[in-house]
């Protein structure tokens, strides 16, 4: 398997460096890395070399090796950045990886089942569990329990989160 780590929005200036949106909580993660696996859209995938990583406001600025102009690196936009489990980064205790959460049963801690886990919202807060219509900070007071192995989330809702 493999990750998705990022996606190529645009060009950033006209040097070939390409403006990326990562998919991980740390943006540095990309100075680990020697190359990524880009997955275009029309579903051609091709392995990078990375020659530079900087971070601009909310993006991280990648520079690859042979590709040193604007036009060079827009073939690539709305490409999708992706690295084998095996450069994934490890977790720490009560870290989990979002495809890993992703359609986990999400019960109260009173058993009532509330779902599947439909995706996990980024918000720079804290993160948010979808469940339906339903939005569950992920946060130690509202997240009982991750269980792996049985694959259930247990929650404690705040008050009036559904009312």
């Amino acid at each position: 398997m493999s990750f998705d780590v990022g996606k190529i929005v645009n060009a950033h200036g006209v040097r070939g460096e390409a403006r990326v949106i990562a998919f991980t909580d740390d943006n540095q993660r990309f100075s680990l890395l020697d190359n990524v696996n880009v997955r275009m859209e029309n579903g051609v995938t091709k392995t990078l070399d990375i020659e530079r990583v900087r971070l601009h406001k909310r993006f991280v600025i990648l520079k690859f090796k042979g590709i040193n102009s604007a036009d060079a690196i827009l073939p690539f936009k709305n490409s999708v950045l992706n690295i084998p489990d095996e450069k994934a980064l490890p977790l720490e205790k009560d870290e989990y990886y979002v495809r890993d959460l992703l359609g986990m049963t999400v019960v109260t801690d009173d058993g009532e089942e509330l779902g599947a886990l439909d995706d996990v919202i980024f918000t720079g807060a804290n993160d948010v569990y979808a469940v339906g219509k339903l939005l569950i900070p992920a946060i130690k007071r509202c997240v009982m329990n991750v269980d792996m192995e049985r694959r259930k989330i247990t929650v404690k809702l705040p008050e009036g989160l559904r009312d």
